[in-house]
């Protein structure tokens, strides 16, 4: 092997490679390229030769690299948006096994925690329902559910809890519908708490998430009787608010214990036809106004003459009832309406 060595030479130039394999030829070219070839001469008489790699600067970007990879990875976080009040909230989206969910959520409250945040917002839509029981066991409590979704709620710091509490009113309206003939709109139920009592009443409702109160009043009024082409008057005038100082009806443990604000709007119908609904009606009709208010049912009940009274009231012009006064707050673009005596307060100023 030693006496071949002279004739590794050739076979390195470009000339020769061609004339052997492949991966030899390859080869030798990293031996040459790579490793510095020295011949010595033993004691013995004999060659050895020893192979020495250069020694190359390692370049400032590997050094980076290699540190970046050294670090400890992060921890992965919730996505948050912070609220108004110094808490987070978080809106679930994408599937998670509970496992992972619950290692990420710790480690998200902990950073909350270090950011001094207090209330924690979690809205889990429906197809994400299996992480409700890892919610619960981590702390959080049910807040409130909408038909979309369900959102839990949890207190970081050690102090009282000042997370608002679930909305506690419903809103319902009754509609005080009258022609020219001063005949009002009545109906009686077939379901509800009025069902076989005979009872003509107005029509009534409950008010819609981001509806406003006339006109919720103007849709029950054409749900349950099919009339519609109805003018408020005079503006969308209310014969009741809730007011200290007023006549009003509130009521409490109503609804599934919720508290109850009832309105009544007076309209005046631009068409008479009725069409009554039959799923929660079971009779409709206009009658004289006269007739209305003679029900013993109504003379009865205190609440009840109160509202006639008004109406009576209001028919004869001896009440002005409250008007909706469109408004703007700088706290939002949205409308606000103020419901107060506009007549009453023109002449006071």
């Amino acid at each position: 092997m030693l006496r071949s060595l002279p004739k590794l030479s050739p076979l390195l130039s470009s000339a020769r490679t061609t004339n052997i394999p492949r991966f030899l030829a390859n080869s030798l070219r990293f031996v040459s390229s790579a490793q510095t070839i020295t011949r010595t001469k033993t004691s013995t008489g004999r060659i050895a030769m020893t192979t020495r790699a250069p020694i190359r600067p390692m370049s400032s970007s590997t050094v980076s690299s290699i540190t970046a990879e050294d670090h400890v990875q992060q921890p992965k976080l919730l996505k948050s948006t912070d609220d108004d009040h110094d808490g987070v909230i978080v809106e679930m989206d994408q599937p998670m096994d509970a496992a992972t969910f619950v290692l990420i959520l710790r480690s998200s409250i902990s950073h909350w925690k270090q950011l001094g945040k207090k209330g924690v917002w979690i809205k889990l839509p429906i197809h994400l329902a299996s992480l409700v029981e890892p919610l619960v066991k981590e702390g959080f409590w049910y807040h409130h559910a909408e038909p979309k979704y369900l959102m839990l709620v949890y207190w970081i710091p050690e102090t009282a809890n000042t997370i608002p509490v679930n909305a506690t009113h419903r809103v319902g309206i009754g509609a005080f519908v009258m022609n020219e003939k001063r005949e009002v709109l009545v109906v009686q139920e077939n379901s509800g708490h009025f069902r076989g009592s005979g009872v003509w009443k107005f029509p009534t409702g409950v008010v819609d998430q981001e509806e406003d109160i006339c006109v919720a009043a103007v849709r029950e009024v054409k749900e349950e009787t099919g009339v519609s082409n109805l003018v408020a008057l005079p503006i969308k005038s209310f014969l009741y608010f809730p007011s200290e100082y007023l006549i009003s009806r509130q009521s409490h443990k109503s609804f599934f214990d919720k508290s109850d604000l009832f309105f009544v709007c007076m309209m005046r119908p631009l068409s008479s036809d009725i069409q009554k609904q039959r799923l929660e009606i079971e009779a409709s009709r206009w009658m004289p106004f006269e007739e209305y208010s003679a029900q013993p049912f109504v003379q009865k009940h205190d609440l009840l003459k109160y509202i006639s009274d008004v109406c009576s009231a209001k028919i004869d012009g001896r009440y002005s009832g409250y008007s909706a006064v469109s408004t703007s707050s700088s706290f939002s673009d949205q409308k606000y309406y103020l419901y107060l005596n506009a007549g009453a307060l023109k002449s006071s100023l």
